[in-house]
C-alpha cells in the first residue's frame, strides 16, 4: 500500500512538472508576442523586458533570444561614449553570443553579432573588432555560400581597415616631410612599398570579396560602390605610375556603373510588394 501511495505521489509530482512547463512555454510566447508588438512600435525598453520574461520562462525559445539581442543592438548608437549606449552594444553581443552557445550555426545571431560588432568599431576606433566582426561573415560564408552579403560585408571592412591604414601613414608621413601629400594625392614610392607590405593583402583580400559578391548579384551597386573605393586604396600600392592610372581607371568604371544602375532603378516602377 505504502509503495502505491509512493507511486502515485510521483507520479502527481511529475504531471504537475509538466503542467507548469506547459504553461511557462505558453507564458513566454504571450510575452514575446507582446515584446514583438512593442518592438515594432519603437518601445524598447518594453520590448526587452518582455523579451527577458519570454527567455528566463522558456530558455529553448530561441526567438526570444534573437529578438532581446535585436533589441539591444537597435537602441546602440554608434559613436556615442556614454555608458548605457556602451552597455546596451556589449549586451547585443552577450546576447549573440548565448545563442551561438548551443546553436553555432544559427544565421542571424552569425549576421547580428557580426553587424554590431562592426558598429561598435567605428569611434572610437577598433580594428580587433573589425577583425572580429570579419570572422562572423567568414562564418556565414561557410555555412550558405551563395549568400552575396557576407561577402560585401568583409569588403566593406577591409576598405575601412586598409582606409585607416592609408590615413595613419599620411599623418606620419605629413609630420615628418617637408612637402606633405594631400589624401587624393599619390603616395611618395617609399610610402606606397609601406602601405603595400602592410595592407595590400587586406586591400586584395577585399577585392575578391566584393567580386564574388557582384558574381552572386550582378547590379549590386552598394558592392561596386566598395570595389571602387578598394581599388583607389590599390592604386596607393602602386610604386609604378601606369599601374596606379590602371586601377583608377577601374575605379572610375565602377563609379559610371553605379551611377547607370542607380539610374535604371529610378526609372523602374517599384513592384507593389503584398
Amino acid at each position: 500500500m505504502q509503495r502505491k501511495s509512493y507511486t502515485f505521489f510521483l507520479f502527481a509530482v511529475v504531471f504537475v512538472s509538466l503542467a507548469t512547463a506547459g504553461c511557462d512555454k505558453l507564458r513566454a510566447r504571450d510575452k514575446l508576442n507582446k515584446g514583438v508588438q512593442a518592438y515594432k512600435s519603437a518601445q524598447f525598453d518594453i520590448a526587452i523586458d518582455d523579451f527577458k520574461t519570454a527567455k528566463e520562462l522558456d530558455p529553448t525559445l530561441t526567438n526570444a533570444q534573437l529578438y532581446l539581442a535585436t533589441a539591444y543592438a537597435s537602441q546602440y548608437i554608434p559613436g556615442a561614449p556614454s555608458a548605457e549606449n556602451v552597455r546596451n552594444g556589449d549586451q547585443a553581443v552577450k546576447e549573440f553570443q548565448a545563442i551561438l552557445s548551443t546553436d553555432p550555426n544559427n544565421l542571424s545571431a552569425i549576421d547580428g553579432i557580426g553587424s554590431i560588432l562592426y558598429n561598435m568599431a567605428g569611434t572610437p576606433y577598433d580594428a580587433s573588432k573589425l577583425e572580429e566582426s570579419k570572422k562572423y561573415h567568414e562564418k556565414h560564408i561557410q555555412l550558405k555560400p551563395d549568400d552575396p552579403e557576407p561577402y560585401y560585408w568583409i569588403g566593406v571592412i577591409d576598405w575601412s581597415l586598409t582606409y585607416r591604414g592609408n590615413k595613419d601613414l599620411r599623418e606620419e608621413y605629413n609630420n615628418t616631410a617637408k612637402k606633405t601629400i594631400k589624401e587624393s594625392d599619390p603616395m611618395p614610392e617609399k610610402l606606397a612599398s609601406q602601405f603595400a607590405s602592410k595592407y595590400g593583402s587586406v586591400v586584395d583580400e577585399g577585392i575578391t570579396n566584393l567580386k564574388k559578391a557582384i558574381e552572386l548579384k550582378p547590379e549590386y551597386d552598394d558592392a561596386m560602390a566598395y570595389l571602387n573605393l578598394l581599388y583607389r586604396q590599390k592604386a596607393d600600392t602602386e610604386t609604378a605610375a601606369a599601374a596606379r592610372d590602371a586601377d583608377i581607371k577601374v575605379a572610375d568604371s565602377l563609379v559610371d556603373k553605379v551611377k547607370a544602375i542607380k539610374q535604371k532603378k529610378m526609372e523602374t516602377p517599384q513592384q507593389p510588394t503584398s
